[in-house]
């Protein structure tokens, strides 16, 4: 299975919320996941900064098999490039376009 984590809000509580839900999907062994990602847009943006509070816990993420995307428009947006987001974030060109993507490849999505 797969799934996808869009993380749109500017809430710091919704944005842990995400992160949380991502890292419990990838540890629960009744569950066989292909893959999971993380697609940051908009406001969600700020926990994949290279310098966020979240940062420390986005790598400690990618280091149990979770993946990051961030949306290329957003970044062009706030005056933000790729070198502002943690290694290892990829950038993809626009948001909306990766999540229609992803969901027409059978990504189950979330929004918490």
């Amino acid at each position: 299975m797969q799934t996808v984590f869009h993380l749109i809000t500017g809430d710091p509580d919704g944005q842990r919320t995400a992160l949380t839900l991502a890292e419990n999907l990838a540890e629960d062994d009744t569950v066989d996941m292909d893959d999971i990602v993380v697609l940051a847009q908009a406001d969600g943006i700020e926990p994949v900064r290279a310098d966020g509070s979240e940062g420390d816990r986005v790598r400690s993420l990618q280091g149990k098999g979770i993946a990051f995307s961030a949306c290329g428009n957003t970044l062009e947006l706030k005056g933000m490039e790729e070198s502002d987001l943690v290694d290892g974030v990829d950038v993809v060109p626009s948001g909306v376009g990766e999540l229609t993507r992803l969901q027409s490849e059978g990504y189950a999505y979330i929004r918490p």
